[in-house]
């Protein structure tokens, strides 16, 4: 018993580096994926895929929200609940993403989103039950502005 209590208390922290890292970078990479939707023309989106341009903005502002949803909330311990439900959301895009890939083109073109949408599923998983982050644990600057 000693030893599971002892090697649990050296995974969480480990898993909790691994859940920051993929959140960075599925934070970096939707955040980057949100502005250029947000700044290219809609005539050059639409062109390749034949969707509504208003729904491709849609998309972007959703990407955007939902990479800061994935860092500033554990970051700030502020309602780190919001991050595994961002992450869920992005698995939702994801999902849609991986669908039009595979309605467009080969195969192989779904698989960029998939994998996405897999590491966006670790870290809703990951923030809600293997290394939940809890609002108390916040700097004390923050608990007194509250």
């Amino acid at each position: 018993m000693r030893r599971a209590r002892i090697e649990n208390h050296w995974r969480r922290p480990n898993m909790s580096y691994a859940l920051w890292i993929v959140q960075a970078l599925l934070a970096l990479l939707f955040l980057f994926a949100g502005v250029v939707k947000l700044i290219m023309p809609v005539e050059e989106m639409t062109k390749d895929i034949q969707m509504p341009g208003a729904f491709l903005r849609f998309i972007a502002v959703v990407e955007i929200l939902g990479a800061l949803g994935l860092i500033l909330p554990s970051l700030l311990r502020i309602r780190p609940g919001l991050t595994p439900l961002a992450a869920a959301g992005l698995v939702i895009i994801m999902i849609g993403a991986t669908v039009v890939s595979l309605m467009i083109g080969p195969v192989v073109l779904a698989l960029m989103p998939f994998v996405v949408g897999l590491l966006a599923v670790f870290v809703a998983y990951g923030r809600w039950k293997l290394a939940p982050i809890s609002s108390s644990s916040a700097p004390s600057a923050l608990r007194e502005a509250r």
